[in-house]
């Protein structure tokens, strides 16, 4: 990105390199940034910032998902979501090419939008504005991925048994807050015998499978349509009940 190559040079000219303030941001950039001083003017230049532009697959979907849960509303979004990767894989090059054509065209639209602000700005505001954008990007980068996976139709983690209980409960649990709710029903888990929470264990057992099972196939869909990158690094399998020795 134009941009991030000028922020780049700015901070070598400042002495620190960008890789220096990028290794591990994950976890530090919380830390260094948090005392900086942010102009109110960021704040109105950020919100003209352009979205990155869909990918050629992930534009095709939206636009099939709407269509097919209109004439599915009842069906589930990991169902829908494996039809809509079945169409595509058989999608002749041609009708690809449209959506390949059409991302390219975004994108280059989207990198001309950046270097347009990019120009307006001096380097110090670059480099503050860079702080600002990375501050902003990771606060939001979970909802965003959260979006795309709930659009793409990623089962959902397995409910522990307390998890299952609490959703079984709530709702029956005597009016007041939501606070005090939360805790009449967290001292009634508390007095569960062993066998009444064993239903419970056995629920949350029963769940582990189903979300193995389901993920297993939804990332057989993700690798058909060339997303590697929302795989799991370490494959979960369920695992077997311990039996003692007689």
């Amino acid at each position: 990105m134009a941009l991030l190559r000028g922020v780049w040079g700015a901070l070598s000219a400042l002495g620190k390199s960008g890789a220096a303030l990028c290794a591990d941001c994950g976890r530090r950039l919380r830390s260094p940034f948090s005392f900086v001083y942010v102009p109110r003017w960021f704040s109105s230049t950020l919100s003209t910032y352009p979205k990155k532009p869909m990918t050629s697959y992930v534009r095709f979907s939206k636009e099939q998902l709407a269509v097919f849960k209109a004439q599915n509303p009842a069906a589930k979004n990991s169902e829908l979501i494996k039809k809509i990767a079945e169409i595509w894989r058989e999608l002749p090059d041609a009708e690809k090419k449209i959506y390949e054509d059409a991302y390219k065209a975004d994108w280059q639209a989207y990198k001309e939008e950046i270097n347009r602000i990019q120009e307006q700005l001096t380097p110090s505001q670059l480099v503050s504005l860079e702080k600002e954008i990375m501050q902003k990007r990771l606060k939001k980068k979970a909802i965003i991925k959260k979006r795309e996976l709930t659009m793409l139709g990623k089962p959902k983690r397995p409910r522990s048994a307390y998890n299952i209980y609490i959703s079984e409960r709530f709702q029956e649990a005597k009016d007041g807050s939501s606070q005090l709710k939360l805790k009449t029903v967290n001292e009634s888990w508390k007095n569960l015998s062993c066998s009444q929470k064993q239903v419970y264990i056995q629920l949350a057992e029963d769940d582990k499978i189903r979300y193995y099972n389901e993920i297993k196939s939804w990332e057989e869909q993700m690798v058909e349509v060339g997303r590697n990158d929302l795989l799991r690094r370490k494959m979960m399998k369920p695992q077997a009940k311990s039996t003692e020795k007689s």
